[in-house]
């Protein structure tokens, strides 16, 4: 369930930084293109209107009372956002950018089975050129998130202040639910050896030693070898400081080594790096590293999956309970000692709306399952060291499709109310800071009814 009105979707911006690429291909030909209006050193281009309404049904976002003024409206904002960002100092860097563009990139060629079809559509010739094209519009976007999230990140929200929302809401107007379920899984990882770690370890000291020794690049073994996809185009690179939100292994080693050394292996939850330090400038570190993942042996994937199929039998046949299971053998130690219970990661409930699961692998894992029975065995994708774990999902409890409840959906309304709250903070931003923002709009745009003073009459 997702409550947004019009107001609510302009003040939060809800940008993102690539056109959902399934959606955007069935759009009829391109238009022919033109600068709409320009905020500080940013334009917006007509073709931008389009995108952005694509990028908020992506997002499942009703968009039905939006009218092209209200999109261009939010991309005035969204320029705004990033206007100010460099401003105020909150940049973000180019191995950031970089970072962020893989995780995006890959999941476009997950989306569509290949390079060749995205390039295709974006006329361009080879990756590196799909990649220069977008790094600006990616910069931007970040720049808009990074504001977004300094300018309500002190916005809180009471529980008196969530009951007010709620109760200034009219009774014929609180939103639907959707059908929900709660559910709860148990993780089994394959266990990786020592035998493999040290493989690992061995492997990044021949690595370092053929720099030292031989003069081989740093650069290139990043570029060829790491297992971190965001950083192996620039060959490792991050610029860092102490407020980083890297792991604090990665920092305290960052940070303990000397400008021109490279460091002996260690190892952090993502696996094991070595850093090589190219200059300290003040508070800033910047470093290459590489990173190796230890993969589990062929015999270790089959003894997992073999023990979490003894676990499913004995749920099966009352032995022990889904969540007794977990709390013993999960491997998954954010639900393991609630016995296995997941929490939507955008809200952090502990129920899931069954059409908005973004999960698309999970939901048909459990679309089909009634209260208490448990899944088969599935494969699920480890975040951090991107291997293969496998898991069994149970649902707790299902809730039929129901107006909003202030109880029953508490965590629902309290977001709701919080939303509300932080654009609001959002508004009263806009409205200052476009005072003394350069703005500029062109053609028909001039004519509408903007809910901020853009034409400063």
């Amino acid at each position: 369930m997702k409550f947004f009105n019009k107001k609510m979707i302009m003040a939060l911006g809800l940008s993102l930084s690539f056109v959902g690429f399934a959606q955007a291909q069935t759009k009829p030909g391109r238009k022919i293109d033109g600068v709409v209006g320009v905020v500080g050193d940013y334009v917006i281009l007509e073709s931008e209107i389009d995108k952005t309404l694509i990028e908020l049904k992506a997002q499942r976002i009703p968009v039905g009372d939006l009218s092209r003024c209200d999109l261009f409206e939010k991309l005035l904002e969204d320029k705004l956002f990033a206007h100010q960002a460099v401003q105020d100092s909150l940049e973000v860097t180019d191995a950031e950018i970089t970072s962020f563009m893989t995780d995006q990139v890959n999941r476009m060629v997950e989306e569509v089975g290949s390079m060749d079809k995205i390039l295709k559509f974006y006329n361009k010739k080879n990756e590196e050129e799909f990649r220069e094209y977008f790094f600006d519009i990616v910069k931007q976007n970040k720049l808009t998130q990074n504001m977004q999230q300094h300018i309500v990140s002190k916005v809180t929200i009471t529980p008196e202040e969530v009951r007010s929302f709620f109760n200034e809401i009219p009774k014929d107007e609180l939103p639907m639910v959707g059908d929900e379920v709660e559910l709860a899984e148990i993780v089994i990882k394959p266990v990786i050896s020592k035998e493999q770690k040290q493989l690992v370890i061995d492997r990044l000291k021949e690595m370092k030693k053929d720099v030292l020794e031989n003069g081989a690049s740093f650069f290139s073994k990043a570029v060829l070898f790491t297992d971190d996809p965001g950083s192996a185009p620039n060959g490792g690179f991050y610029s860092i400081t102490k407020k980083t939100p890297f792991v604090k292994e990665f920092k305290d080693v960052a940070f303990s080594t000397a400008e021109g050394d490279i460091s002996e292996p260690f190892e952090t939850e993502y696996g094991y790096h070595i850093i090589q330090v190219e200059k300290i400038r003040g508070q800033y570190v910047d470093l290459r590293h590489i990173l190796l993942i230890p993969k589990p042996t062929d015999e270790a994937v089959a003894e997992a999956k073999k023990k979490l199929e003894g676990i499913r039998e004995k749920i099966i046949n009352k032995e022990i309970t889904f969540a007794e299971a977990a709390a013993a053998s999960s491997d998954e130690k954010e639900t393991r000692q609630n016995g296995g219970i997941m929490k939507d990661p955008m809200t952090m409930d502990p129920r899931f709306e069954l059409n908005n699961m973004d999960d698309r692998e999970l939901y048909f894992l459990v679309s089909g399952l009634k209260e208490g029975e448990v899944s088969p065995i599935a494969t699920k994708t480890d975040m951090q060291t991107r291997g293969k774990n496998f898991r069994i999902v149970t649902v707790n409890k299902k809730f039929p499709e129901h107006k909003i409840d202030f109880v029953e959906d508490y965590t629902k309304v309290k977001n709701m109310a919080l939303n509300k709250k932080q654009a609001e903070e959002v508004e009263k931003w806009v409205s200052v800071k476009i005072k003394d923002a350069y703005i500029n709009i062109q053609g028909d745009f001039r004519n509408c009814k903007f809910r901020n003073n853009w034409l400063k009459k």
